[in-house]
């Protein structure tokens, strides 16, 4: 292996004279030089027939000897391993269990109990696939899905390092959002985020989009070496690139050759190379996402609904004013006199508004209507910086490190792709390719990673586990896939669609998993199961899932009738511990955060990178250092506590006491607690049990503590925050 090192290498590793280096020693040390110089001319590929660089196939749905089971083509490629395996899919699950399993998937939120009730009443053949629609429509959707995709980009709010700056990133993530819901083609998505400044006549939008790779951690503290930290950016751009969108461990070739897969150090430094011509400003965005248009249609709305419940109010607010003396009149506000001084037709919208803020209006249709119309002339008047990335007019050189270190500068290299991979074509001829001639690459017909690493994942996050198990890695150390004809049977059609309209559409993609036998079967344990398949890799049966940190959150929300749910804006401060923030190097206060804001979607939490939100840390929330691609489920006493004890679970708990109490009669008190928190009635064991409870700790506290003591057990299920 010498000859393919100069010469100098050569003499590094020759033992001293009167000294013999044992192989082993000897291996060690070359084993630390490989790829750290110019290598010859290169030989066959090796690994390059490894299942993942082949193209995708179009396999069709095999033959059965049953088909009664099949809802969607897919269900046949499961169906025949079970068959072959003599195992029996499971039966369906329940439709309450269906239709929270589908919300929670689709939407991150749990359904009410109207939307329980509605569809369990609803006889339709085709009732669930109609709820699926209605749930892909809704703008919960891409907050759902955003926060997939931001734990891949590696998002939070601070720079990282000691220092862990904030930084102002969050309309990329609002970006994003608005992306899923108006299910942005995967090819766009791709293109859009690594190379939306190069896309002839770039759109606000497109700008906004390479936010997805100022991700990174910044370093600002002071003394430090800038191009270092502007390296490491670089680097952590190619490593997220290979994981995000080939599902490689490219950056295990920064220092060496690729111990196991087909790839070079000086491979790793070409494909750097796409990404170290950059420069990182910030861009000044106004009316932020969705685009102005959208917001401006959505607020002729908010002001139409605005108007038609001041109908209703009007009245109550007429009575108010006449009950006002000559005093009172006097101390109210110059504006507020002037409106109660015309004629009712004639008062404008913000006249009437600031007569029912004067007035005290509780009413809890006005506050809703209220928060929804002020949520969006915010938005419509708000601007925020946001990190983008843009093209340096001057190019820099690019070359390989000796040994991945950026202070030993090796041969020059210059943009390629690795050669196991199809060739990347150029839009010039006369200078090498830049990051939208990478990205055109990415999400062409000839690559074949990007369709398969994207279904693979969307398929782990509705079964808990890819058909390729190691979706992080589809090199040669990674797991074969389960069902490899699936694979490609779905990655085929994601990119090609099934109608053409419908290419590379994510919801069209989910639409056909969750209506299918597969996703629909029942998770409940099967005693057969525990030799024939005791890891579920054959599907014969749903995974029961713990859900992530966010959505338990969401979930508790909704049960207590606290969730603000307005879409984007900033991030906001809801309760925390005292003292988290002082963990960090620097001390920083933590303002929590009132009114609506305090009731947001865990999706728009503050994430400081060195001292992250501990409700969210203790339920395996992503750290935003580096691409995540699954989350783990760990379970902890901690978590537990936490549901019992943290200051936003007591509220929540609280307020959906108080809910219950407002909204149901006694005797239907604890089956409304139940379907807001589980989505079902109680059984007869449960409700017995529970009841004991309540009647103890109403003897000894009184009524209100004991529906306190019973909705803060029922936050703190298992199955409440588990999705089956």
């Amino acid at each position: 292996m010498l000859e393919d090192y100069p010469s100098a290498t050569a003499a590094m590793v020759t033992s001293p004279p009167g000294l013999r280096l044992p192989s082993f020693a000897l291996s060690i040390v070359l084993s630390g030089l490989i790829g750290c110089g110019e290598a010859a001319e290169p030989g066959p590929i090796q690994g390059a027939g490894h299942w993942a660089y082949q193209p995708i196939a179009q396999p069709s749905p095999p033959a059965l000897v049953d088909y009664s089971w099949l809802r969607q083509p897919l269900d046949a490629f499961i169906l025949a391993r079970l068959e072959k395996s003599g195992i029996r899919p499971a039966p369906e699950a329940s439709p309450a269990t269906l239709l929270r399993r589908v919300h929670l998937d689709l939407t991150g939120l749990p359904p009410s109990p109207t939307e329980q009730q509605h569809f369990l009443n609803d006889t339709a053949p085709n009732a669930y696939e109609r709820a699926v629609d209605r749930l892909l429509a809704s703008p919960h959707f891409g907050e759902r899905w955003a926060r997939w995709w931001l734990d891949v980009a590696r998002y939070a709010d601070s720079s990282g390092y000691s220092s862990d700056e904030p930084r102002s990133i969050w309309p990329w993530r609002d970006w994003v959002i608005h992306a899923f819901n108006a299910d942005r083609p995967y090819d766009s998505f791709v293109i859009d985020q690594l190379a939306g400044d190069l896309l002839p006549d770039a759109t606000l939008d497109q700008r906004v989009a390479t936010g997805f790779h100022r991700n990174t951690q910044i370093n600002q503290e002071g003394g430090i070496d800038k191009e270092q930290f502007r390296i490491e950016s670089v680097i952590d751009r190619v490593n997220t690139t290979g994981t995000a969108f080939l599902g490689l461990t490219i950056g295990c070739a920064q220092c060496h050759n690729h111990k196991f897969d087909p790839l070079s150090q000086r491979e790793y430094f070409q494909f750097y190379a796409f990404f170290n011509q950059q420069d990182e400003p910030a861009l000044e965005v106004p009316g932020l996402i969705p685009p102005a248009a959208e917001i401006k249609a959505r607020l002729k709305l908010a002001e139409a609904d605005w108007d038609k419940g001041w109908t209703n109010l009007g009245p109550t607010v007429s009575s108010w004013a006449a009950t006002l003396t000559p005093t009172a009149l006097e101390a109210l506000p110059v504006d507020v006199r002037a409106a109660l001084a015309t004629p009712p037709a004639q008062q404008s919208r913000h006249q009437r508004r600031q007569l029912a803020l004067a007035a005290g209006i509780v009413d809890p249709a006005y506050l809703a209507r209220e928060q929804r119309l002020s949520d969006l002339e915010n938005r419509r008047n708000l601007s925020a910086p946001t990190l983008v990335l843009v093209e340096n007019p001057t190019p820099r050189t690019n070359v390989i490190f000796i040994k991945g270190d950026f202070t030993r500068p090796g041969p020059e290299v210059f943009a390629a792709v690795p050669a196991v991979l199809p060739p990347l074509a150029s839009r010039h001829s006369d200078r090498p390719p830049d990051r939208l001639d990478l990205a055109h690459w990415l999400v062409s017909g000839a690559n074949p990673l990007p369709a398969r690493v994207l279904v693979n994942r969307i398929w782990q996050q509705l079964f808990g586990r890819g058909l390729v198990e190691t979706e992080n890695d589809f090199g040669t150390q990674g797991s074969p896939p389960s069902h490899p004809e699936l694979l490609d049977w779905l990655a085929s059609r994601f990119r090609s669609g099934d109608t053409g309209s419908d290419r590379w559409r994510i919801k069209s993609l989910l639409r056909l998993i969750v209506t299918s036998a597969t996703y629909r079967q029942s998770s409940l344990a099967r005693p057969e199961l525990a030799t024939l398949d005791p890891l579920n890799r054959l599907k014969a049966r749903q995974s029961r899932l713990r859900l992530d940190a966010e959505i338990i959150r969401d979930v508790a929300l909704v049960a207590s009738g606290l969730l603000a749910p307005s879409i984007g804006g900033p991030s906001v401060f809801p309760p925390q511990p005292e003292g988290v923030l002082a963990l960090g190097q620097v001390k920083r206060q933590w303002a929590t955060s009132t009114g609506a804001d305090r009731y947001r979607r865990g999706l728009y939490t503050w994430i400081w990178r060195a001292t992250p939100h501990p409700a969210l840390s203790v339920f395996d929330g992503a750290d935003g250092l580096t691409a995540c691609t699954r989350r783990l489920r760990s379970n902890t006493p901690l978590q537990a506590l936490t549901l019992l004890n943290d200051t936003a679970f007591v509220e929540f708990a609280e307020a959906l006491a108080v809910r219950v109490q407002q909204e149901a009669a006694p005797p239907d008190r604890l089956n409304l607690a139940f379907h807001l928190c589980l989505s079902r009635a109680p059984s007869t064991v449960e409700s017995l049990r529970l009841q004991q409870l309540w009647l103890e700790e109403r003897n000894d506290h009184g009524e209100a503590a004991a529906w306190n003591t019973i909705t803060r057990v029922l936050l703190n299920l298992d199955e409440t925050i588990t999705r089956e």
